[in-house]
């Protein structure tokens, strides 16, 4: 077997990223591998301030975010049981979002450049051994996110998703990361058929 991989799922709100991220779990698991599933903000103290402020309950700046996204995802590093010693145990670790998020988000708002040394330069944040980003287009995304019958978030509106998403291709193609866009559109199992192509050489 490959050793453990640190893959990470991206996209605007609404992209299916928790299906397939369940998707890809069982599929992994189905090759024999363990599998961690995580997310971002995590459940310490400043992820509880951050999901505050994404309800619109504790309103912050930009910059708040931006810095608080990176204290949160240094911890989700290095926590007892965070990305590292989940790797470190023999587990595929699969994260929902991860500071291209914050770079898209939080960077299409306050500097870019700032927010992107935060995180790239940062040497207590791991590298993804690949990230899946989920290509949705705004309208359809808003459309998933209407069928769920939730309270939005602050950041769920077609513009700023519009604006998101290409902030997020900025992205990709000023970063040398291994990033796999993958068409969201269509049911959930073509769709997961995609990203277990894509994910697939990363394990042989």
């Amino acid at each position: 077997m490959t050793r453990p991989l640190f893959i990470v799922f991206e996209g605007i709100d609404g992209c299916g990223k928790s299906t397939q991220l369940q998707f890809l779990s069982a599929y992994l698991q189905k090759r024999g591998r363990k599998v961690a599933t995580t997310a971002e903000p995590t459940d310490s103290v400043t992820g509880k301030m951050l999901r505050a402020a994404l309800s619109g309950k504790d309103p912050r700046t930009a910059a708040e975010m931006a810095a608080l996204f990176t204290l949160d995802r240094i911890h989700h590093n290095k926590a007892e049981d965070g990305i590292e010693k989940r790797l470190k145990d023999g587990f595929d670790v699969i994260s929902d979002r991860y500071y291209y998020s914050s770079l898209a988000y939080q960077g299409s708002l306050t500097d870019y450049d700032w927010v992107r040394r935060m995180n790239v330069d940062c040497p207590e944040i791991r590298t993804p051994d690949i990230c899946i980003f989920l290509d949705i287009s705004p309208a359809a995304a808003l459309a998933r996110i209407g069928k769920r019958g939730e309270q939005r978030e602050i950041y769920e509106k077609e513009e700023t998703l519009t604006l998101f998403r290409a902030t997020f291709m900025r992205v990709f193609d000023t970063l040398t990361d291994n990033v796999a866009i993958i068409n969201a559109e269509g049911t959930p199992e073509e769709v997961a058929a995609r990203i277990a192509a894509a994910v697939e050489p990363l394990l042989n």
